[in-house]
């Protein structure tokens, strides 16, 4: 099996698994005799020449850790030919043969920029969004999906003791995949996503039948590339007359213990990747 030089990058939003993925391609690399540089910060690192040799004692006790070590982060310099120019050269500096990046769609089109320039690169699917074309699921969805859950059950709780709807809003950016994923896995009584055109009338009409079934309480789940959560939930009032609260889940989302798929989902990625 061929012996390179690797490098190894997380880039955009952070996802909960990055850190098992940063692990399996370190130990996978060097267990078939490759060398393994860590570059931080993403694509700006790899710009700056942000780049730290990697062993197997340095990813030692992280394939539980939310996050990533190598930091991530995210660059508009990168976009522009002069910045890619830059990060060629820093490959070029260390001598890295192949670049193994792990990240969302954003950092999958800046692999394709950097293979456009004779980069030998491979990307790793990364994201809570779980957006990346051709790919069925990437590292960090399952654990959002999981922390959103554990979030509208309690949610769910106070809802119901107050006799109230609450709109939820999750991450997702302009797609809907955690929204549908979690709305289904909740029980929401109406999910609202990018793809399908949002028709206020049919969320009205869904919410007064729960009404009169005797359920005073509703959970609607809004990915947030629908629009603004505050105004979707007063027109709902206005249409309805039902108290309305709002809960954006935020940054939560991406945080906290990778769940077991996405920690094996990782490392079969990373390990994988090495060797492609």
């Amino acid at each position: 099996m061929e012996s390179l030089r690797i490098g190894v990058l997380t880039s955009g939003g952070d996802a909960p698994g990055m850190n098992a993925a940063i692990r399996a391609v370190v130990r996978a690399g060097i267990f078939r005799g490759s060398t393994v540089f860590g570059i931080r910060r993403g694509f700006l690192g790899l710009m700056s020449g942000d780049v730290v040799p990697m062993d197997v004692g340095s990813v030692a006790d992280i394939i539980y850790r939310g996050g990533t070590m190598l930091l991530t982060g995210r660059s508009d310099e990168f976009k522009s030919r002069e910045g890619q120019q830059l990060a060629v050269n820093t490959l070029q500096d260390f001598g890295i043969e192949g670049l193994i990046v792990i990240g969302g769609d954003g950092s999958m089109r800046g692999c394709m920029e950097l293979a456009k320039r004779g980069v030998r690169v491979l990307a790793i699917p990364g994201t809570i969004d779980n957006d990346v074309p051709f790919s069925e699921l990437s590292i960090g969805f399952d654990t959002a999906l999981n922390t959103i859950c554990y979030a509208v059950d309690k949610i769910r709780d106070t809802a119901e003791a107050l006799e109230r709807t609450f709109v939820v809003e999750v991450m997702g950016r302009d797609t809907g995949f955690l929204a549908l994923a979690s709305g289904l896995a909740v029980g929401a009584e109406s999910i609202l996503l990018p793809e399908i055109p949002t028709d206020l009338d049919e969320v009205c009409l869904r919410l007064r039948r729960s009404r009169a079934r005797s359920k005073r309480h509703s959970i609607v789940i809004l990915a947030e590339g629908v629009g603004n959560a505050y105004d979707i939930a007063s027109q709902i009032t206005e249409r309805t007359g039902f108290p309305m609260r709002i809960i954006i889940l935020g940054h939560i989302q991406r945080g906290g213990t990778p769940t077991a798929l996405d920690r094996n989902l990782a490392s079969r990625l990373g390990a994988g990747a090495v060797d492609t």
